[in-house]
Parts: structure tokens; C-alpha cells; sequence
């Protein structure tokens, strides 16, 4: 994962890269952000939770009703009110929201 193409796109303060167990593996943080190694393992740890629970309600609603194309999950936004997580993977960025362009961001992190 080329975290730098990352923080390249738009908006972007943080890129990280975590294990399937939420453990931040690798990260880059924009100079003068807020955010810190810290927060990003929480953020990681939050990642793996909420992709679990994604995965759930998808496998629920196609069982429940009969439509399908929810699964596998690959990716997933938080939005905040003035930052975004954006998760493909075990890969994700934090952006600023008024600066992102969360189409390119998600089409960067599947190629990435």
C-alpha cells in the first residue's frame, strides 16, 4: 500500500494500513493535524468493529430479503462533522470534509 498516493488525494490528513485483528500497522499523518498515532489505532481498532457489523446487517438483509449485491463488503465511510473515515480493506484515510472527494478516495484505495 503506497500510503503517500494517499495523502495525495484531497482532503486527506492521515492514510493507514491495520491488521485484520485492528492493529495500526503503518501510517502517514499530514503535518500540523490534530490527529496522532494514538487516535489512528483507535480509529483502526473502530474500523475492524464496524466492518464486522457491516458484514452482518448485510448477510441480514439479503437473507431477509431476498436481494442481493451487499456482499462481500469491501469498503465503508463515517462521516463526522468535520472529518471522514474512509475504509477499503485493511487500508483507510481520514479527510478533511470539506475539502474530499470521496468518489476518488474510495476508487484510490481499491487500486492502491
Amino acid at each position: 500500500m503506497d500510503l503517500q498516493k494517499l495523502m495525495d488525494l484531497p482532503g486527506t490528513l492521515a492514510a493507514f494500513t491495520y491488521t485484520d485483528r485492528g492493529e495500526l500497522q503503518a501510517h502517514m499523518l499530514r503535518e500540523g493535524t490534530e490527529l496522532t498515532p494514538q487516535v489512528l489505532d483507535l480509529l483502526t481498532r473502530s474500523c475492524v468493529a464496524n466492518q464486522a457489523i457491516a458484514a452482518m446487517e448485510a448477510r441480514g438483509w439479503e437473507a431477509l430479503t431476498g436481494q442481493s449485491g451487499f456482499q462481500p463488503l469491501k469498503g465503508f465511510s463515517v462521516v463526522g462533522l468535520e472529518w471522514s473515515v474512509v475504509v477499503n480493506g485493511n487500508a483507510g484515510v481520514v479527510v478533511k470534509n470539506r475539502d474530499a472527494n470521496y468518489e476518488a478516495t474510495f476508487n484510490a484505495l481499491q487500486s492502491a
